[in-house]
């Protein structure tokens, strides 16, 4: 019976390889096509490798926990020759010792780990840092998988603060003295993002905002739309009407986008996913929040849609939900702006009419953006703009 290759598939724009991190059937086991075979896992998602064919599973020649490049065989599959004729699959030819090729292993010896370019979080990573590098020391950083970033905690002894190579082997002898624990590739990805984001001088002014009557008709809805999308939405709106404020600057243009495509931050295991609501300013609110509701359960399962990731031109994030009144979000390095809402607290407010204060629930809005694109000014009338559509959610 012919033996069918188990290949790693293109499991995503600019995935070029993932980790193995379960084998849901043993060899032996009976399989049908299509079935789900192997777990695997790039830096944002845990997605399956299924069966090109039925038959039963013959073998695995993946290792857990190591990393393989698309189109790697993963394994093999005992199948009729009428069974993989059926499914249009193509039997290769074995090598002379009739085994499968192990994964081609880099100098060092090791297998080339996922890299964090990835769903969720539409940046590369790993890029290289402005410091200035001598080769020896770069070759030295390159072999253990280093960035400039990874040197900010080293006092270089160099001409002009320069760090040395003999800084750096001081510094790694002193590491491996200290307790260490493996960052995940999530972790390392929203490392170097940040480090990328804060290359651009970012600035961010706040604002407080009345949302009782956000509130009010968050009560009357269903399903009940979450704070978060009610700031989404007024985003949204306000970009329809000035897109240049979440436009990028390049050289000396500013692109403008296309299309008014958010996302938002969900806490998801060891680091943050970004989905994407696309065109948001064209549907009401109360079309988003299904899609909505449906994209966090996702993306705490670190399962996104491929339609559902990238390309967003504004993030927002609810930092309220942790207890925090105010903070400071970075903008991901490919989008100008990222939309804060902090805590609601009850706060006195001075009622005109009644010429007295009265109670309310107020939360500050904080609104962080490229300084090179926004001035205070710009960044502050966006940010009251987006209050006013938030004083009448049933606008949105």
């Amino acid at each position: 019976m012919p033996s069918i290759p188990i290949i790693m598939p293109q499991l995503g724009e600019s995935i070029a390889e993932a980790a193995v991190i379960q084998f849901l059937v043993a060899p032996g086991d009976r399989i049908e096509a299509g079935q789900d075979l192997i777990e695997v896992e790039t830096n944002k998602a845990s997605m399956t490798v299924s069966a090109p064919c039925g038959g039963s599973v013959e073998s695995f020649s993946a290792q857990l926990h190591e990393s393989y490049a698309v189109g790697s065989v993963l394994g093999l599959i005992e199948a009729s020759a009428e069974e993989a004729a059926r499914f249009g699959v193509d039997v290769p030819p074995l090598s002379k010792a009739g085994d499968i090729e192990p994964p081609v292993r880099p100098a060092g010896g090791h297998v080339s780990r996922v890299e964090p370019t990835v769903r969720g979080l539409p940046v590369p990573a790993n890029a290289a840092g402005a410091s200035y590098l001598s080769p020896r020391l770069k070759a030295r950083m390159l072999e253990l998988g280093l960035s400039a970033a990874d040197l900010a905690g080293i006092a270089g002894s160099g001409a002009a603060g320069r760090v040395t190579i003999e800084d750096f082997e001081k510094f790694m002898a002193q590491l491996d003295r200290q307790k260490l624990s493996r960052a995940s590739s999530m972790r390392v990805a929203v490392a170097d993002a940040m480090r990328r984001s804060w290359s651009r001088p970012i600035a961010t002014v706040g604002l407080p905002v009345v949302l009782d009557s956000l509130l009010a008709h968050r009560k009357i809805c269903q399903p009940k739309p979450g704070p978060a999308l009610y700031v989404l939405r007024a985003l949204a709106l306000a970009l329809a009407e000035n897109s240049a404020v979440a436009g990028r600057l390049v050289g000396t243009n500013i692109v403008h986008p296309s299309s008014i495509d958010l996302g938002f931050a969900v806490e998801a295991e060891d680091g943050v996913l970004v989905p994407v609501l696309r065109a948001a300013d064209q549907k009401p609110l109360a079309e988003l929040v299904g899609r909505y509701d449906e994209l966090v359960e996702l993306a705490r399962q670190r399962k996104l849609p491929a339609d559902a990731t990238g390309g967003s031109v504004a993030t927002v994030t609810n930092f309220g939900t942790f207890g925090l009144i105010w903070a400071t979000p970075i903008p991901l390095p490919e989008q100008t702006l990222v939309l804060g809402l902090g805590a609601g607290r009850k706060m006195p407010h001075w009622d005109e009419l009644k010429g007295q204060f009265m109670p309310v629930t107020e939360a500050y809005l904080t609104l962080s953006f490229d300084h090179r694109v926004l001035d205070g000014g710009a960044a502050g009338r966006l940010l009251q703009r987006i209050a006013q559509l938030i004083a009448r959610p049933e606008t949105l």
